[in-house]
């Protein structure tokens, strides 16, 4: 007899409408440990079948759903869901995500694709045990010369497992010069920020550059440069790039000369620089907001919008009649309605116009499941600020 997890009879829990996670405060009774990491069904009050998953006690995520159907998690499944994870994103180039967790039926497991090398970062028990067969297959199906586990996110923590970066070959992946949409830039996979480059903006990098020519630019929380540099080579009149994170400066600064574009960057911490400029004429014509998350919890939530909308209205005020911001959240709890509140907030603060000129969403390697809205964390607006 298969196990199963059984939800309590008045749960409101949204697996039953199609969510691929159950609670532990959903259940009846958790199972016991030594299924952690194991391959256990699902079922509501009634016995009906909602899928089968893996299974953690020690995460409140106590199941993530593999299928409605009954399934293994043995080299056939794995093998099925990364070669249909490969096929959805056919023709999107060789820099790409390739998986992309719920969304590809993988839970926990997250890869990105860098030319011949592959970076994988893996946040639950059960994929975390699959890891080498992982691996294996995703060199067989890809031809991927190197295979980088970047196992450092403090999500591992919530599932049991230990932080660990390694390599599929066991040596160091040295960096080096990668042309990313016709720019060169300097890519450290192994040591770098999450998988080494942020390739869920890629669309926006050139979708702002479109109004760049002759303004001045800010590109604030600039990373290692991508809108800067599309900006600079878009002729802007002239570009500044902010980022509290001194490494990731002098690696923009890096790749601006590589690429022989002039642009400016400074390591400031950019609500402090904001705060400085505040009695300052409006002296910028296009504007990048593009922070970190600030709502890593929904307990953070509240706290984040005021974050949010503060920044973005020291942005309006800064810019000359009639420009534009381009402003992004990478915070899955926040909704998109939330983001088009805090946005009328400030610009009402602002005593500003503003129009939309653009939609902003995560690209299409980054598939958003419908029934899971954590799924979807990227959405942004381009606007004129009148």
């Amino acid at each position: 007899m298969s196990v199963s997890l059984k939800l309590k009879p008045n749960a409101n829990a949204r697996v039953l409408k199609g969510h691929p996670w159950v609670f532990a405060n959903e259940c009846e009774a958790l199972l016991p440990a030594e299924h952690d990491g194991s391959v256990v069904e699902c079922r509501d009050r009634t016995g009906r079948l909602l899928g089968t998953g893996i299974c953690n006690s020690k995460s409140q995520i106590v199941w993530r759903r593999l299928s409605r159907e009954r399934v293994t998690l043995d080299e056939t499944f794995l093998r099925g869901a990364l070669e249909k994870a490969l096929a959805r994103r056919q023709g999107l180039g060789s820099f790409r995500r390739l998986v992309w967790s719920e969304s590809d039926d993988l839970p926990g497991l997250v890869v990105d694709q860098f030319g011949d090398t592959l970076v994988v970062q893996i946040q639950t028990l059960a994929m975390d045990r699959q890891a080498a067969r992982l691996a294996d297959l995703l060199a067989g199906l890809t031809g991927a010369a190197e295979i980088i586990f970047r196992n450092d996110s403090n999500l591992r923590k919530l599932e049991g497992l230990a932080p660990s970066v390694t390599t599929r070959s066991g040596k160091n992946w040295e960096p080096r010069w990668a042309e990313i949409d016709g720019f060169q830039y300097w890519l450290d996979l192994q040591g770098g920020q999450k998988t080494g480059f942020y390739l869920d903006q890629r669309l926006q990098h050139a979708a702002v550059a479109k109004y760049a020519s002759g303004r001045r630019v800010l590109d604030a929380f600039c990373n290692q440069g991508s809108f800067a540099l599309h900006c600079a080579k878009a002729d802007a009149a002239t570009v500044l790039g902010l980022d509290s994170a001194f490494d990731a400066v002098a690696q923009a600064k890096k790749n601006a000369d590589r690429n022989g574009l002039k642009a400016d960057f400074q390591g400031v911490n950019v609500f402090d620089w904001f705060t400085a400029q505040r009695d300052a004429a409006p002296a910028w014509d296009l504007i990048i907001l593009d922070p970190p998350p600030f709502a890593k919890s929904k307990s953070a939530l509240e706290g984040a919008l005021r974050g949010y909308k503060e920044l973005n209205l020291r942005a309006m005020k800064a810019l000359t009649p009639g420009g534009v911001l381009a402003t992004y959240t990478c915070s899955h709890h926040m909704q998109d309605s939330q983001l088009r509140e805090v946005l009328a907030d400030a610009a009402a603060d602002a005593k500003r116009r503003v129009h939309v000129l653009e939609f902003c969403h995560q690209p299409a390697d980054h598939p958003v499941l419908v029934t899971m809205p954590e799924s979807e964390y990227l959405r942004g607006y381009i606007l004129r600020v009148e």
